[in-house]
């Protein structure tokens, strides 16, 4: 038996992220993960790039920031020519490096013990070492993505579509059926100095370009996501090693295709690489005290309880993927605006201790053709971690308890980088917010006071930052109202948040990006602490390739904070966008 306080079901992104959010927040937390690496849909097993509200760079300012910005970074700075078992130890070692956090891989939770209407304990299997264990906790976090644990726990869930009058979404169809998205495999490929032969497995299909003929097959050197099947005649969880078996023989067909066919130029390729696993898009959709729909998005609404925010396209793939060859594999529904995503929306309605993180949140079918990304998966889930920490550490029940104290929630969300549209910085703890803001060097559309507007990224048309040429080495100065006892800076650089910096399989993403460490990044700076006119500590230091950097001082008494800027990552011209002091 081991006790925690909260224990997480599924390693992926959304999984990953809500256990690590918790554990900073010193809450014990045990971590349960499936498979031998974690990131779920971005890990080396199924390699696919992250997703979100900037759809891949066409919104610009919009990608996620938080855990996953942190993530990211350190994959750019540590992994500039892109490895994947680099970036699967990363994911890795940022589990590892905290002390609340107790992770196990390879292990399937498989019942659920229920007392009171409540999740008491999980029983699980470590297949590695044939250990058989249960975890009892205040809270569990599902992140399984198929919502297994709610499932077993008997939490209200949805799948497949609703009937258009349920909710009014001109998006649905007229009457409501089982259907869901469906599961694909990818296949990465080389190109050699030399001619490769390829002989196609006896029972692969075979395909035409006429059966190809509304799927994009020109570049060959990776693909493709619309190799999908399952979610009509075949359930994605039911028939799950069905559709797998079945998306094997047409991957292999599909590649047999190109190989073999003297237009596509393909004889010096190589098939490097399928992913073993299939990657699934949709399945249950558990219910919460709101469910998100397709008018929430067209109106790019702002909940007041938001804590994430989407911007993805209403992405949604026709009926049966791959078998239905006469069809469009998707219809991009444009989203003209972020939207947000209430709290409500990530805990269950009837299972009271059971908070819910990734795709699986409540949201109508519609609605999740956007929100289900991993990018808008991820800031949902950071903000699941620190609502479980608040539930824990303020001794409520249930998780919708939390929302009595959502502004608490969505200001240790903004404090941590996590951005929530329409909302700012109101923590009156932050000694910065107060202080006279100046600097050596400003440009009209980037003064210094920007760094305490409350806003740490450019948005709408409005810089809020302080901008600067890193060879005048500025200086900012913030003059605090009266003396204080200083124990932390937080400062928030520019990593260029309208430039991809996902790892993917796929050529043209890669191309889109910089192989490096955001050039806009700051890369040396000091802070000094003064009070008096008398230096009281300066520090010398680093961003290590990182946006948000925390510094921590011994309770320093202090009238004015200045911050140096000594060299970035590659361009002159550099932005701040905020500064705190605590």
């Amino acid at each position: 038996m081991i006790e925690c306080q909260l224990c997480v079901i599924g390693g992926g992104l959304s999984g990953l992220i809500a256990a690590i959010a918790a554990a900073r927040c010193s809450i014990d937390t045990v971590l349960i993960q499936d498979r031998p690496v974690l990131g779920g849909n971005a890990s080396s097993e199924f390699r696919m790039h992250i997703c979100g509200a900037d759809n891949h760079m066409k919104r610009p300012d919009a990608r996620e920031t938080g855990i996953l910005e942190e993530i990211l970074l350190e994959n750019k700075r540590r992994n500039p020519d892109f490895s994947w078992p680099i970036f699967d130890l990363i994911l890795y070692e940022k589990a590892s490096a905290e002390k609340h956090l107790t992770l196990f891989l390879n292990t399937y939770m498989h019942s659920v013990k229920m007392k009171d209407g409540r999740i008491s304990s999980v029983s699980c299997f470590q297949m590695t070492n044939e250990r058989q264990f249960s975890v009892t906790a205040d809270f569990f976090i599902d992140a399984t993505g198929d919502g297994s644990l709610s499932a077993k726990s008997g939490a209200v869930f949805r799948l497949g579509r609703e009937a258009r009058d349920e909710f009014g979404e001109s998006l649905a169809p007229q009457t409501a059926d089982s259907v869901t998205m469906g599961s694909s495999l990818i296949f990465k490929a080389r190109k050699l100095d030399h001619p490769v032969k390829f002989t196609r497995p006896e029972n692969a299909y075979t395909f035409t370009e006429d059966d190809l003929r509304m799927r994009d097959h020109s570049d060959v050197s990776s693909g493709y996501w619309w190799i999908e099947l399952g979610g009509d005649g075949k359930a994605v969880i039911d028939d799950a090693e069905e559709i797998h078996d079945e998306l094997l023989k047409t991957v292999y067909g599909v590649w047999d295709h190109i190989k073999n066919s003297p237009s596509h130029k393909a004889d010096n390729y190589d098939l490097e690489w399928v992913s073993p696993i299939a990657g699934k898009r949709e399945s249950r959709r558990v219910e919460g005290d709101y469910i998100l729909r397709q008018a929430d998005i067209d109106e790019a609404r702002i909940f007041p309880d938001a804590v994430a925010y989407g911007g993805w396209p209403m992405d949604i793939h026709t009926a049966g993927g791959f078998a239905s060859t006469g069809d469009v594999p998707t219809v991009w529904n444009h989203v003209r605006d972020v939207y947000t995503i209430p709290y409500r929306c990530f805990y269950s309605k009837n299972i009271p201790n059971l908070f819910l993180a990734g795709r699986i949140i409540s949201t109508s079918h519609v609605a999740f053709s956007s929100s289900r990304v991993m990018g808008t998966c991820a800031v949902g889930a950071e903000a699941v971690g620190n609502a479980a920490a608040i539930a824990v550490k303020r001794g409520l029940r249930e998780a919708r308890d939390v929302c009595a104290y959502i502004s608490e929630l969505q200001q240790k969300l903004l404090r941590d980088d996590v951005f929530i549209p329409g909302f700012r910085d109101e923590d009156d703890r932050n000694l910065a917010r107060t202080a006279q803001a100046e600097a050596t060097e400003e440009r009209p559309d980037g003064a210094a006071v920007n760094v305490i507007n409350g806003i740490a990224r450019s948005w709408k048309g409005q810089s809020n930052a302080w901008i600067c040429r890193i060879s005048s080495r500025p200086v900012l100065t913030l003059r605090l109202r009266q003396a204080a006892a200083v124990s932390e800076v937080i400062i928030t650089f520019d990593s260029n948040l309208s430039r991809e910096i996902t790892p993917s399989i796929i050529r043209e993403v890669i191309a889109r990006q910089e192989p490096q460490s955001p050039s806009t990044l700051v890369d040396e700076f000091s802070v000094s602490l003064y009070r008096g006119g008398k230096l009281e500590e300066k520090r010398d230091c680093r961003t290590m390739g990182q946006r948000h950097v925390r510094l921590n001082f011994s309770s320093i008494e202090a009238d004015r904070i200045e911050l140096q800027l000594h060299s970035s990552f590659g361009q002159d011209t550099v932005k701040v966008f905020e500064v705190r002091v605590y």
